[in-house]
């Protein structure tokens, strides 16, 4: 497997080769092996590198993957995320730092812009604190502004996040968020990247990394963005991908709301609350978390104080969220979103006109 993997990581480092051209020649080939073994005529200059591969970048790889907690993915791997998979352009490798099962988890992305108002950026946290906390995986850049605001809000709601890096996995761009890049890994998450060590922060990587971002997630959710930003390209991947598109609306005066009032003009979904997007992406969290794969072997989390207040106040006999919350003493926001998280654990089972019963299931 070792040999095979370096093979994969020879055949990353061929100039002009890029992942949809590697995917074509995974599919007339089988695997990169044969193709440094006998390269063929037709394949024109890539041939040439064929005989003298670079090596060394490879060992670098190698090198890298050897120290604890840092894994390479190739696409023959059964751990590589089927989500990312199915895109035509999904990257041959990924080099990736933390846990490499949290990829294959329901993911949401967040992206905006890099200099955010503060009301932007503020909205950018709480929403993925919210999120986070409601069982999905927020998923983001490492940029500037509202990318290190979701990084940070998905932190203090108590769960994981993801960041996709643009430039190699030995460095963090930008410098300044070195602590949120050690943060994400230490606290159960997760740094991805599809380029190997060394490579630097070029700005064609970037358009690159978005549509790992929002290929490995269900959902996009842009949060600022002027008519100009990346952050549109990342959507427009996710719109490609078949993935749904959220946008936050702002005042018609702000200029960083502008892309989000395109995307919406294109079928964006408007939202407005945490709420309007976990009701968006109940069906595909259901989904998500009844595949084996995603579940296998993790532990359902324990549940909070709030969640088992909510528990305790729920019958075997449908219950409205009205009743539940006059019961519970809690928001309608909270409850609602307190009972996606408890239905998705398999605790609460939704029933016709917005009632809620209480399953066998023990907390």
């Amino acid at each position: 497997m070792q040999e095979d993997l370096r093979y994969w990581l020879a055949l990353l480092q061929a100039p002009g080769l890029g992942p949809v051209g590697f995917r074509e020649l995974l599919d007339r080939f089988g695997a990169p092996a044969p193709l440094f073994h006998n390269p063929p005529g037709e394949l024109g200059p890539l041939r040439d590198y064929l005989r003298r591969p670079d090596w060394e970048s490879v060992e670098r790889s190698l090198a890298w993957a050897a120290q604890g907690g840092r894994h390479l993915l190739t696409l023959a791997d059964p751990d590589y995320p089927p989500r990312l998979a199915a895109i035509s352009s999904a990257p041959p490798v990924l080099f990736v730092q933390g846990d490499v099962a949290l990829l294959r988890s329901p993911q949401l992305a967040m992206v905006g812009s890099r200099n955010p108002t503060r009301s932007g950026a503020e909205t950018a946290y709480g929403f993925a604190r919210h999120l986070a906390a409601s069982g999905l995986t927020i998923t983001s850049g490492l940029a500037l502004g509202v990318d290190a605001a979701s990084h940070q809000g998905a932190l203090d709601g108590g769960d994981h996040t993801i960041a996709v890096a643009g430039t190699g996995p030995d460095r963090v761009y930008p410098a300044r968020h070195r602590d949120l890049a050690h943060a994400i890994v230490d606290r159960g998450g997760a740094v991805v990247s599809e380029f190997p060590p060394g490579t630097p922060p070029l700005p064609a990587h970037f358009p690159r990394r978005n549509r790992i971002i929002s290929g490995l997630s269900i959902g996009t959710l842009v949060v600022e963005a002027a008519v100009s930003s990346g952050s549109l390209i990342t959507a427009r991947a996710a719109a490609e991908q078949g993935r749904e598109v959220f946008a936050i609306p702002g005042s018609i005066h702000n200029p960083l709301a502008r892309g989000c009032h395109r995307l919406i003009r294109e079928g964006a979904k408007l939202v407005e609350t945490a709420e309007d997007v976990l009701e968006e992406l109940a069906p595909q969290l259901r989904a998500a978390l009844a595949e084996p794969a995603a579940t296998a072997g993790s532990p359902s989390p324990e549940l909070d104080a709030d969640q088992r207040c909510l528990l305790e106040n729920l019958d075997f006999a449908p219950v409205s969220i009205d009743v539940l919350v006059e019961r519970s003493g809690l928001t309608a926001e909270t409850v609602s979103s307190i009972l996606l998280l408890l239905e998705l654990q398999g605790y609460v089972a939704s029933e016709p006109g917005g009632h809620y019963t209480r399953t066998s299931k023990r907390a």
